[in-house]
């Protein structure tokens, strides 16, 4: 028998990504641009200038599912992360002004005063052609907590359907139903304790030219 996963319960959050409107009170940081073409919203640094993280302005509970769509469009280079459960040090709401600004530079995001999960699932920077691995990280220390088969595969111009299940400490990400991260966060693996509620946000680095679609997030249903 297949693996028992988690019941989507109800939805708490629902974006097409199809429009401007749909996506005005996201928050983008870093020198993004998006358009939006055929239902999709896409996103990429003009002249590949820097790296981007659009944030959905949600914080989302401790146990969720999480779904979307996407699709690369230049297979060329490219990096892509989601980040979520993500709050200040001290709990602080990611927008706190008493937080300092943000601009796409990584070690802001996974070595500063952000907590958070972030798994990159999409890889293939001109450092790194084709990595073939995933990684899921534990910040603000970047702890490398997992890594796995590839993600997105790095040639790969197909629409993806990407899902994150994220169980109180039990963090499970498929694509297209092969699942490639299957950890849990206990006293035994990480000293800090797991990470409840949060936001998420998508990251792109600066070579990346993705469109997504259909973000939706659902309570897991209790048994």
């Amino acid at each position: 028998m297949g693996e028992r996963l988690p019941c989507p319960g109800n939805l708490i959050y629902q974006n097409n990504l199809a429009s401007a409107s749909d996506v005005e009170d996201w928050v983008m940081e870093g020198p993004g641009k998006l358009a939006f073409r055929d239902g999709w919203m896409e996103m990429w640094s003009p002249d590949k200038a820097y790296h981007h993280v659009f944030w959905c302005p949600e914080d989302f509970p401790n146990r969720f599912i999480a779904e979307w769509e996407m699709q690369n469009l230049d297979p060329t280079n490219g990096l892509c992360i989601i980040f979520f459960a993500t709050q200040g040090l001290n709990g602080e709401d990611i927008f706190d002004p008493s937080l300092p600004p943000r601009d796409g530079t990584f070690r802001q995001y996974n070595k500063d005063q952000l907590r958070s999960y972030h798994i990159s699932y999409y890889t293939n920077t001109p450092m790194r052609p084709d990595r073939g691995k995933t990684h899921l990280r534990k910040n603000n220390k970047a702890n490398l907590v997992q890594e796995s088969e590839d993600g997105i595969p790095a040639k790969s111009t197909e629409i993806h359907k990407v899902k994150l299940i994220k169980d109180g400490p039990h963090i499970r990400f498929f694509v297209d139903d092969r699942k490639v991260i299957d950890w849990i966060d206990t006293p035994e693996t990480e000293v800090r304790p797991p990470y409840e509620e949060g936001k998420m946000g998508f990251r792109q680095m600066q070579w990346t030219h993705f469109r997504y679609r259909n973000f939706r997030v659902y309570e897991i249903e209790d048994e």
